[in-house]
């Protein structure tokens, strides 16, 4: 009939006439009948192209008019088709390359990101796609939407919300690694100031890390005097020395505050081949350094210090394991380690009668190297540990006292006094995680000013972070200030020098929620991987008593979590720990706690 139903169309078209219904059905079916009457109105009602059923009769459509409405149709049928395919993709939520869909598609791919990750709301997007996700019952949900992102090859399942738009996404510009190659040159040349530097590249100085540390930013040495006095030599690398004040590298170090410590690596704050390379106090090689030197007295108070522009040269990188051996062997040729931990110690109980708190335990993480499973790697407070520790915090404090001698603004960091639990009372919790659960839960917040102002847990008068200026940029900063007044410069005044703090300290902060959520995010995906276990832990203190929510510590993991506990749960009850929920993708753990 089709064929008759266009010959009909030329006829009419041609002719402009308008014809009965009777006239119309002889045509078309060469019979006027009352069947084929009633088949050709049937027809003419139907979404046709060709002909318009008027009141006055049959008539036929402009060819305009008909091009048009076969392109609608042709384009009608083309949406629902690729409506079809959609569904199937979401329907079998298998992998697919992005490159393959259709343009709309990529682009609603890309709409239900931004609607996973919080950038958009389901009443922005698409009204095609709304429809298709509500018919799918998908949404309102973040943790649907990633699910079925993951599933077709689409998420991340590591990625971190807290990232998103931050300068890490971005890594380091075209521009910036070009400056980093242009300072890797300028190294090698002697620079203004070189000259005057204090040439300790005779010393037995060592580096100390973990076995994976790449930047190595401090040093240490002991000095034998001639008088029989020992002299503690604290060694901090010296970025400054080619990184100059708001140069484009600086501006990028500060822009992002600190380098990011993550399950999966570090993120540094300036480019790894600085950070790994030059700026670094590398084992046999000249190295830029500021050198702290300090004399104790026999209580442990600092008696004598001072703060030099160096060089220095590191005998040997040691690994932790190697400091402890050497510490407690303490062989004579080696001897200097021991007598380090001696004055360390000596120093560390100075400040726990000047009120310092130690509370010193074995610390897990999640780590995932390699993109290998996540595993729980422990750090324990090792003798060498504790007096590295013991250093950084001496140098710290010489810092700051530097600074107060000096009326010199640095960023000082400083804590509240606190209202601690009495010593009865701590001593009717059990030693360890329990007690030192008690007493943080008094700790206010760390405060960082321009003004020296005492810091409670330390035990220090006045206290400023200065050994780590290749991984922290208030340490830069700190370096830069006695470098001005040690060299008759005019270092930034208090008002400056807090107007450059506020500069990067939301970056700083931005930095530890990112460290945060990547650490909670692994303990998630580990605990996915362990659901069916169960641990050993100690009721530690109650975070909101009313939803049961307590505080727990895993020996075995060396981890504080969350968890459900039993209504009348006392601190050191041994508690029995299961996963109850974990759902990475959703954000999700839910531990539960039961008497044993």
């Amino acid at each position: 009939m089709r064929r008759e139903w266009g010959e009909t169309w030329v006829l009419l078209h041609e002719s402009g006439e308008t014809l009965e219904l009777n006239e119309f059905a002889g045509l078309v079916c060469a019979e006027d009948g009352a069947a084929q009457r009633a088949a050709c109105w049937l027809a003419l009602q139907s979404d046709q192209d060709l002909f318009r059923l008027k009141q006055e009769g049959v008539v036929a459509r402009s060819l305009s008019d008909v091009r048009m409405r076969r392109r609608e149709r042709q384009h009608q049928k083309l949406i629902e088709r690729r409506e079809e395919r959609w569904r199937q993709l979401l329907k079998l939520a298998q992998p697919v390359e992005l490159a393959t869909l259709d343009p709309t598609h990529q682009n609603w791919i890309a709409a239900i990101k931004e609607l996973a990750s919080g950038k958009r709301s389901l009443d922005s997007l698409d009204p095609d796609l709304q429809g298709s996700l509500r018919r799918l019952r998908l949404g309102e949900d973040r943790g649907d939407l990633r699910h079925l992102l993951a599933a077709l090859g689409q998420w991340d399942r590591h990625q971190l919300m807290s990232m998103d738009g931050t300068s890490w996404c971005q890594g380091f510009s075209q521009t910036l690694q070009e400056e980093a190659q242009h300072l890797l040159v300028k190294h090698a040349q002697q620079l203004p100031g070189d000259a005057e530097r204090l040439d300790l590249t005779h010393q037995r100085c060592v580096t100390i890390d973990d076995d994976d540390t790449r930047d190595i930013d401090d040093g240490l040495a002991l000095e034998r005097r001639s008088d029989g006095r020992l002299r503690i030599w604290i060694h901090v690398a010296d970025p400054g020395r080619l990184v100059a004040p708001d140069s484009p590298l600086d501006l990028e170090a500060r822009r992002r505050g600190s380098s990011l410590y993550l399950a999966r690596g570090i993120l540094p704050m300036f480019p790894e081949i600085l950070s790994t390379g030059p700026f670094s106090l590398l084992a046999g090689q000249r190295n830029a350094a500021w050198s702290t030197w300090v004399e104790l007295d026999d209580s442990g108070e600092i008696e004598a210090y001072s703060i030099e522009r160096s060089w220095v040269s590191p005998r040997y990188r040691l690994s932790y394991e190697d400091a402890d051996e050497l510490i407690d062997l303490a062989p004579p040729e080696e001897a200097d380690l021991a007598e380090l931990n001696d004055l360390l110690e000596r120093r560390r109980e100075w400040r726990v009668r000047h009120g310092a708190l130690l509370m010193d335990l074995p610390e897990g993480r999640i780590r995932c190297r390699n993109d290998e499973q996540p595993s729980v790697e422990i750090t324990e407070p090792s003798p060498s540990r504790l007096m590295v520790a013991e250093a950084m915090i001496l140098a710290g404090a010489v810092a700051a006292r530097f600074g107060v001698e000096h009326d010199l603004a640095l960023p000082f960091r400083s804590q509240l006094p606190a209202d601690l639990p009495s010593p009865a009372q701590l001593d009717e919790l059990p030693d360890g995680a329990v007690r030192f659960a008690a007493i943080k839960r008094c700790l206010s917040r760390g405060l960082m000013g321009t003004a020296a102002a005492p810091h409670f847990s330390l035990g220090l008068s006045a206290y400023a972070q200065a050994t780590s200026p290749i991984r922290r940029y208030g340490d830069l900063v700190v370096q830069r200030q006695i470098e001005a007044q040690l060299s008759g410069e005019i270092p930034l005044n208090p008002d400056a020098l807090q107007e450059l703090l506020n500069s990067f300290d939301s970056a700083v902060r931005e930095g530890i929620a990112i460290s945060r959520e990547d650490q909670r995010h692994w303990q998630q995906v580990w605990f996915e991987a362990h659901n069916s276990e169960q641990w050993q832990a100690d009721f530690l203190r109650w975070l909101r008593p009313q939803d049961r929510l307590g505080l727990v510590r895993i020996e075995e993991l060396a981890m504080d979590l969350a968890a459900e506990c039993p209504a009348n749960a006392e601190p050191g009850e041994p508690l029995l720990l299961r996963v109850q929920q974990v759902d990475s993708l959703r954000d999700q753990l839910k531990l539960v706690a039961s008497t044993r």
